[in-house]
């Protein structure tokens, strides 16, 4: 793959993550698009603020305008479509947004992406790629076995799997329809740095060092496959520079765990590294289980391992040590984030889309 990419959704949990990668270990040029929305946060990228080769721009995916002025100005080579909406429970309260946000809007990067790749010259078509970043959670709840395929029907069950639903049938129609050059990755729950304290590890996390109560919805045991965000990042560049043209590519860290048991865990840990009078376990409550709860997820990667050889570098025990042990040495960045004060002293509370060279961000 060549070096210039724009990735939409930059400054949250997993683009953020994405974006440090690819500047400080890949060397490649960045055009970082994110709304800044409650999730996205120009803290995550501190790093690479000054660095030459990121050019963020404040802006919104369903804006058509804005999104065609940059692929003119910047001609990418690829782009990375990680700007959604995410949160179950949010999307339980008030969805319309989740429509807007992940089926308007991946509709509108596509209706874009495509004009663009229409000016590209013979060559620059042979390389371009459109890649979609989806999750497990189209595919709805699995029983007591069993692992969800790329060939698993779709059965969303929350408005936001539904809207996630909805975007990856789009972008499959881009490409049977219109010969766009598509990928799409759906993976399972992602955890590690910089993600925002709403999802459960960080929550829970933030909650014991509290000595909050540790809200876990129903019994506990809603089982979820658990991929550290490095190897996910991993895998996309892999699908990136090998994947099939139009092909889906499941994303799984092959670590099956009960919602209880992550708690449990994140609770030994903090009572190994930060000791209090009472065990975290002390805190954990058992609340009201949300409106169509899921019961269990599990991903089938072997895809991914046959036709492309990623396969996750980090075991959950390894990886949730290290998202613990960052979260313990970023407490400022987590105060920040749950206040929003970091985004509006750089930016301002700017409400119209801006174009800034990194240096005046």
């Amino acid at each position: 793959m060549t070096d210039k990419w724009l990735v939409t959704g930059g400054a949250g949990f997993i683009g953020g993550n994405f974006v440090l990668r690819q500047i400080l270990k890949n060397n490649r040029e960045i055009i970082n698009l994110d709304k800044l929305s409650y999730a996205g946060n120009l803290d995550t990228l501190s790093q690479v603020v000054e660095h030459p080769k990121h050019h963020f721009v404040q802006g919104d995916i369903c804006d058509a305008k804005l999104i065609a002025e940059l692929l003119a100005e910047h001609q990418p080579d690829a782009i990375v479509h990680f700007a959604a909406e995410s949160h179950v429970d949010r999307s339980i309260e008030g969805p319309q947004v989740f429509i807007e946000t992940n089926v308007m809007g991946t509709f509108n990067m596509l209706q874009q992406a495509w004009l663009y790749y229409q000016t590209l010259s013979d060559a620059k078509q042979q390389t371009f790629r459109f890649l979609h970043v989806s999750t497990d959670e189209v595919y709805g709840s699995l029983g007591p076995t069993g692992a969800f395929t790329e060939t698993t029907a779709y059965a969303p069950n929350s408005p936001y799997s539904a809207s996630k639903a909805g975007s990856d049938h789009l972008v499959r129609a881009y490409f049977h329809t219109f010969g766009l050059p598509v990928l799409t990755t759906n993976c399972s729950n992602n955890y590690g740095p910089y993600q925002f304290p709403e999802k459960l590890i960080p929550l829970m996390i933030d909650k014991a060092l509290h000595d909050e109560a540790l809200p876990i919805y129903g019994d506990g045991k809603n089982v979820r496959d658990w991929l550290y965000v490095e190897d996910h990042c991993r895998a996309i560049e892999t699908v990136l520079a090998k994947g099939r043209l139009g092909e889906v590519y499941n994303v799984g860290g092959n670590e099956e765990r009960q919602n209880i048991e992550i708690v449990t865990t994140v609770c030994q840990i903090l009572d190994e590294l930060r000791p209090g009078a009472a065990p975290k376990s002390d805190l954990i409550s058992y609340v009201k289980d949300r409106p169509g709860h899921d019961q269990r997820y599990a991903i089938d990667a072997s895809k991914l391992l046959n036709e492309l050889g990623w396969q996750p570098k980090e075991s959950f025990a390894s990886g949730i040590r290290k998202t613990i042990e960052w979260y313990l040495n970023h407490p400022d960045w987590v105060a920040r984030v749950k206040d929003g004060s970091y985004q509006g002293q750089r930016l301002g509370q700017q409400s119209e889309p801006t174009k800034q060279g990194v240096k005046s961000v």
